[in-house]
């Protein structure tokens, strides 16, 4: 990440539009290019390895820069000025910059190196983890830091029964005091992890072949595991300078001075391989990308220092917000600390004042909304305007003081933005929106946590020059897509022409068309295709299946649970072969069906309505699946009936139409196979009732769901859920996930507890009728529209041969397609990369 870093910096440093001054060369040990590893737990949630790439599309070659992938530095040569790769390769520099980072350490007990032994490193590791899960049952987790704690919810997430081990006496021994320790593990242990601190690995247990089977700790104790993650701090990978002489320090790290360059003046290192000027090795990529800004500045000329970084943290482990900043710890002389905890919420804030009042620092255990704002106060040592405990109390009881930051507060720490940066990219660059900040200025393109307080000063700044900060849905509405469901709830307006004549303007667009459709869809104004509501639907919504690259469509009957019989198996088997169908068994315990066109969807459903099957909605922003686990019926783990209540929540909310789709799951124990804390609502069993978990998902930003509410019989976990979904289809914005709604809604998780369960709006009656009256009203979709000749109609796929389709006329594949022979024909430029 640093090394990308500095690529990306010596070009912004560059005169625009002119070539590079330096002819840059990089040697990578990994076979991918730089991609984001302070998100890699992601990707057991399913973002790829290339949506984890750093590196734009086109950025090496744009720039003439050459990347040797797989063939990383073995030896470098001071007096000659070169340096020698694995391949044998030696290429001659005038500048060297070692950003080799760190690597994991992984202590020396007997047994360390057992196959089902794994470190937590590189999308590799994630990948040997994952396979390793499929035949382990128990995974110990070495390490109760911010890495061990992300590699134990991964453990969790693939089904294990989990086990995290920490040497110190407390959790992020590093980032929290003993207060927010405490309210950590007890929050973690409720998740069903097994937190031991305090302890020690003596040594990993083998079996006859060298697998592992147990492992033994200092206090005495044996836990029978299966499979182990080392995450106990990492070490810089400093040996290319040890081996060419150049000082490292005590306990590594390659001596660097205030421009990062090391005691040959021709080589400079960065990031987690350097030892800074003050003394630290920097484990965290805010330093590093400071470090390699500094570096990029001193090769084309300019000048710049770095003496020191921001080292706060903001992360969501398992689930739980834990937020740490500027002294969190307290260890400036004369400090004063104000404790705000509630045990009963889960929540634990503390702030570090100094004694003439400027906020040092502070801890945030399971409500972080503060952090965006706090964090550049601490670091900018900014003089408080308000009482420190109005910060940390809720408003209900006298907190909620508002704070203004000054310009020098650094708002991104990733890149080293200031407000004063964001509010000048507004006034004197002229730019309008985030997008256009945040491309700029670079603000919220690193971590992402300060990405709603630069959106918010945006805001403010535009606001400040008389510049209109539009709010509305788009052109032809002023109101929000929540101001316009009640708008339509309240007067019972039944069309979008209506609502556009009464509200808004215009004759619509793509943008208000299909949200107004939505909105009256899940409010149960009528059949999707029905006069004017079927010109407002999506492409998808249009012919009631999903469009796919090549032309054709997909077909996906709803499968509640997962749970199918013999006979509609081979029906879906005998459609897929009658059409020539392929098909794909998804996560989510459903088949999909893809390659039919769109003549022939209604005599494919025809056959599934047939043997009672009815619409999945994959094609709609409604509730897609439910996925399941066998629970108690056959596993002999499980505590719940999960099957029986995936079906009943996937019956319950089918077709619930909502600003976006939604997905859930039911787990039958602890172990989670169904997945449940990945999904917009998911449901845990336990032994006294179900565990809801609400807020997964999200989309691009994968992020596990919150604990809304524990150990819940099934006529309340019914009725909290009947409200959360309610509550969020009538509060949320177009298009946002239940993940982002939850994090933008003010109060967090606790308003929608106060909202759901303890009725604080006054609203719950409405929404537990709204609810009541989807489910009355529910009709198949498909089957509706096959008992309606007017809406059959449009189901030709040409306009001017509506009947039987020309047996001439032949579908193509997209991969089928004829290509240029050669790529100078089609005025292509062909490069083969190697990786």
């Amino acid at each position: 990440m640093v090394g990308q870093r500095f690529l990306e910096a010596l070009v912004e440093q560059s005169p625009a539009g002119a070539p590079l001054p330096w002819r840059v060369t990089v040697l990578a040990e990994e076979v991918r290019p730089a991609y984001d590893r302070v998100h890699l737990s992601s990707w057991f949630a399913g973002t790829s390895a290339e949506e984890l790439s750093l590196c734009p599309p086109g950025f090496l070659a744009e720039h003439g820069i050459e990347l040797r992938l797989g063939d990383p530095a073995t030896a470098i040569d001071r007096a000659a000025g070169t340096v020698t790769t694995r391949s044998g390769a030696e290429l001659r520099y005038d500048a060297l910059v070692l950003a080799t980072g760190s690597y994991p350490f992984v202590p020396p007990v007997p047994g360390h190196d057992a196959t089902g032994c794994h470190v937590y490193r590189t999308i590799e590791d994630l990948e040997a983890i994952k396979a390793a899960a499929g035949s382990a049952r128990t995974g110990a987790v070495v390490g109760g830091g911010l890495l061990g704690l992300e590699a134990a919810g991964a453990l969790q997430a693939l089904g294990l029964t989990t086990h995290v081990v920490e040497f110190a006496p407390r959790l992020m021994a590093l980032q929290v005091d003993d207060g927010g320790g405490a309210l950590l593990r007890r929050k973690i242990e409720e998740l069903g992890v097994r937190v031991h601190t305090g302890a020690g690995t003596q040594r990993i247990e083998t079996d006859a072949a060298g697998r592992v089977r147990a492992m033994a700790l200092s206090d005495g104790s044996e836990l029978d595991v299966d499979l182990v993650v080392f995450s106990a701090g990492v070490r810089p990978r400093d040996q290319l300078a040890r081996e060419c002489g150049l000082p490292v320090g005590e306990r590594g790290g390659i001596v660097v001075d205030a421009q990062c360059r090391t005691a040959d003046e021709r080589i400079w290192a960065i990031g987690e391989c350097a030892l800074a000027v003050d003394g630290r090795v920097y484990g965290l990529v805010a330093p590093g990308y400071s470090m390699a800004e500094t570096v990029a500045r001193g090769l084309v000329g300019s000048s710049g220092e770095f003496t020191g970084a921001d080292t706060s943290t903001k992360l969501k482990l398992l689930g739980v917000e834990v937020a740490s900043f500027g002294d969190a710890l307290g260890g400036t002389e004369g400090a004063l600390e104000v404790l705000y905890s509630d045990s009963r919420a889960g929540v634990y804030k503390k702030l570090v004042v100094g004694p003439d009042g400027r906020l040092l620092g502070g801890v945030l255990v399971g409500d972080a909304a503060s952090y965006p704002v706090l964090r550049p106060l601490a670091v900018s040592r900014a003089e408080l305007t308000v009482p420190a405990e109005q910060l940390l109390l809720p408003a209900a009881a006298g907190g909620g003081g508002q704070l203004e930051l000054p310009d020098e507060a650094v708002v991104c720490s990733c890149h080293n933005v200031s407000k004063g940066t964001i509010r000048a990219a507004v006034s004197e660059q002229g730019l309008r929106t985030l997008a256009e900040v945040k491309k700029c200025t670079k603000a919220g393109s690193g971590c992402g946590s300060c990405i709603k307080l630069v959106g918010s000063l945006v805001d403010q700044e535009l606001e400040s020059a008389g510049v209109e900060v539009a709010r509305g849905l788009c052109e032809h509405f002023e109101h929000t897509r929540a101001e316009l469901y009640e708008i339509v709830r309240v007067k019972g307006i039944t069309s979008f022409s209506r609502l556009l004549d009464e509200h808004g303007r215009g004759e619509g667009c793509e943008v208000c068309k299909p949200t107004v459709a939505s909105i009256l869809a899940s409010l149960g104004n009528g059949h999707v295709l029905d006069g004017e509501q079927a010109a407002l639907q999506d492409t998808n919504d249009h012919f009631l299946a999903n469009l796919q690259r090549n032309g054709s469509y997909s077909v996906v009957p709803r499968i509640p649970g997962g749970e199918i019989t013999a006979e509609k198996l081979i029906v879906i088997g005998e459609i897929a072969r009658d059409y020539g169908l392929y098909t794909k068994i998804t996560g989510g315990q459903r088949i999909d069906l893809f390659g039919a066109t769109v003549d022939q969807l209604p005599q494919i459903w025809h056959r599934l309505v047939a043997a009672g099957f009815e619409s999945g909605h994959a094609y709609g922003k409604a509730l897609r699946t439910v996925k399941s686990c066998v629970g108690q019926t056959w596993c002999r783990y499980g505590v719940q009936d999960s099957v029986a209540l995936a079906i009943e929540l996937e019956l319950r909310y089918r077709g619930l139409r909502a600003p976006h789709k939604l997905k859930s799951a039911v787990s039958g124990c602890a172990r989670e196979c169904a997945e449940a804390q990945s999904k917009d609502f998911g449901v845990i069993a336990t032994a006294q009732g179900w565990n809801l978990y609400v807020g997964g998902n999200g989309g691009m930003t994968p992020r596990h769901a919150d604990l809304l509410a524990a150990d819940l019989d099934r006529e309340t976990l019914l009725r909290t859920i009947d409200r959360f979904l309610m509550f969020y289809i009538r509060t949320a914005d177009r298009l946002e996930r239940t993940a982002s709604w939850l994090e933008r809604l003010d109060g967090g998780l606790d308003h929608l507890r106060a909202v759901v369960m303890d009725d604080s709006l006054g609203i719950c009656a409405e929404l537990d009728e709204l609810m009541a009256r989807h489910v009355e009203t529910y009709e198949d979709e498909w089957q509706a529209t096959l008992a309606d000749p007017d809406r059959l109609r449009r189901f030709v796929s040409f306009a001017n041969a509506p009947g039987t389709p020309d047996p001439t006329v032949r579908f193509v594949a997209e991969r089928d397609q004829i290509r240029p022979a050669r790529p100078e024909e089609a005025g292509l430029t062909l490069e083969v990369l190697s990786r």
